[in-house]
Order: structure tokens, then sequence, then C-alpha cells
């Protein structure tokens, strides 16, 4: 009965972690397009700090690589269900 009831929790652990996670992605989504819509890529480029950006884009890539493979499994899921 223990494992079950602590299978539970890490369940509900988890929908709210994500709800949190989806939260935080949409202020950075809202964050993004303030820029995308307020500089071109060329000033971008030109005046931001180059470190700052190759931290940025190695964090977007991660997160990428991330939710592709959760979407495989989901497209994996849903035709195994048909």
């Amino acid at each position: 009965m223990q494992s079950g009831s602590k299978k539970q929790i890490d369940v509900v652990r988890l929908k709210a972690d994500l709800a949190a996670a989806a939260v935080e992605l949409l202020s950075a989504h809202c964050a993004a397009d303030r820029v995308r819509l307020r500089y071109t890529v060329r000033e971008i480029v030109t005046f931001a700090e180059p470190a700052s950006l190759k931290k940025t884009i190695a964090s977007v890539q991660a997160l990428h690589r991330f939710f592709s493979q959760i979407e495989a499994h989901i497209e994996t899921a849903d035709d195994s269900s048909r």
C-alpha cells in the first residue's frame, strides 16, 4: 500500500511541476516575442553579448530536444491506440 500511495504523490508532484514549467515557459516565450518584435536579428547579433546569446541558444536547443522526445512518445502512443 505504501508504494501505491507514493506513486500517487509522485504523479501529483509531476502534474504540479509540469503546470509550473508551462507558466515559466509561457513567460519566456512572451519575453522572446518582445525582443523579436522590437529588434531585428542583425541588431541582436550586433549588439547583444555573444556569451549570453550562446547560453540562451543552448538552453532553447535543450528544451527543444526534451520536448521533441516527449512529442515523439505521444505520437507513438497515439499511433498504437488507433
